[in-house]
């Protein structure tokens, strides 16, 4: 998978697949399974670290991450957020960042949260031969001024931020907890793919944290399905090889 082809899936009526994965073991079996991209997201600093939000999170850390998942993923394209608060500084800056991540992690693209505000950023980023998937809607590295996860529902700025992104050269839009209405009208409205995330049915593609669909961080978000209960079966081994050792079952004599 490339960028390109990336792209032509919309043309090709088929729905994208994209999961996070942060380390190498989650990264091959996301690969094997074909999914078509893996996102390294600055969740990271919730889902590993176990922070509150994923404003934290530093350049440094996303690299190291980044860095692992890209090596070991073969087949899926690899893209990297773009940490708090990266594309808000001078053009300038934000391109160095972003090429930073990418000539030390070889990823294929930057995803990073965006309003009309940062098109001449990613203007500049996508001219300089950088892919960048924008991120609309939610914005999770604003969330002390959103104040909480919230569905948004002003359409005419969320279209507005869509095409912006798309005139600016972004090859994909990423939409968090857009009213699904009018985050169907957008994916009509643009030449270039979608991904939804808690944006309804109609989005080209969909993208998950994968601890999410394998129940293993403990509460499943509304947007979100899990898909097993891995929680449940690590605690019931941990519990067995407990005691196993307090019973000297384990190691066999």
């Amino acid at each position: 998978m490339n960028i390109p082809e990336f792209v032509a899936i919309k043309k090709s009526g088929r729905k994208i697949s994209m999961l996070t994965a942060y380390d190498s073991i989650f990264a091959q079996l996301v690969d094997e399974a074909g999914i078509d991209a893996i996102l390294v997201g600055d969740s990271l600093g919730m889902v590993v670290q176990g922070k509150a939000n994923t404003i934290p999170v530093t350049l440094d850390e996303m690299i190291y991450h980044t860095e692992i998942v890209a090596r070991t993923a073969k087949n899926a394209i690899v893209l990297a957020d773009l940490p708090f608060p990266g594309g808000h500084e001078p053009w300038e800056d934000t391109l160095r960042d972003c090429a930073r991540i990418m000539k030390e992690t070889n990823c294929h693209a930057i995803k990073m949260e965006t309003t009309v505000a940062q098109k001449e950023c990613v203007t500049h980023l996508t001219e300089a031969g950088i892919p960048i998937m924008a991120h609309i809607g939610l914005l999770p590295q604003k969330i002390m001024s959103f104040g909480r996860y919230s569905m948004q529902r002003i359409r005419d700025e969320l279209m507005r931020d869509a095409l912006a992104m798309q005139e600016a050269g972004a090859f994909s839009v990423l939409m968090e907890c857009v009213d699904h209405e009018i985050a169907a009208e957008i994916s009509q409205e643009l030449t270039i793919p979608t991904i939804g995330i808690g944006s309804g049915p109609h989005c080209d593609g969909q993208v998950l944290v994968i601890q999410d669909i394998l129940g293993l961080s403990g509460r499943t978000p509304k947007h979100a399905k899990q898909y097993v209960d891995l929680r449940s079966q690590i605690l019931c081994a941990c519990d067995a090889y407990k005691n196993d050792i307090e019973n000297g079952l384990f190691p066999p004599k």
